[in-house]
């Protein structure tokens, strides 16, 4: 299986550490080996253009066909025309991220709920299993 998630402009980016963490962006410009320039579009992910180090960033499936250095209209617009946050959404990693964030929300009660509900599902099949 050969590697397909490269470092170019254009490709979707996960932020996975500091303030915009858990928040996408678009790779818009390569700085140097160890840097790139992002930028959300702000009113679409809540990303500003920004310079970010690669060990902060995490490189999706998802591109986006923009120019190097593209505008913030024309971000936009490539995001909106490829439906890329839908895609994303549907996404099994994006699914993972948000159960993950809900299951982290849960007060002390809901996650006993959680745990009867189990074993309650867990009863039914060994009594199915056993029949």
């Amino acid at each position: 299986m050969p590697f397909k998630r490269y470092v170019e402009v254009g490709r979707i980016v996960l932020i996975n550490y500091g303030p915009e963490e858990g928040k996408l962006a678009t790779i818009i410009d390569i700085v140097d080996q160890n840097k790139c320039l992002i930028d959300g579009p702000a009113d679409i992910t809540g990303v500003d253009r920004q310079v970010i180090s690669y060990t902060r960033i995490a490189l999706t499936d998802l591109t986006v066909k923009i120019e190097k250095s593209a505008k913030v209209k024309d971000i936009k617009a490539a995001w909106e025309a490829d439906d890329t946050l839908a895609k994303w959404e549907a996404s099994s990693w994006a699914k993972k991220l948000s159960s993950r964030k809900k299951r982290a929300s849960l007060s002390d009660f809901d996650r006993f709920k959680v745990m009867v509900a189990k074993k309650q599902k867990a009863a039914i099949i060994a009594k199915k299993m056993a029949a």
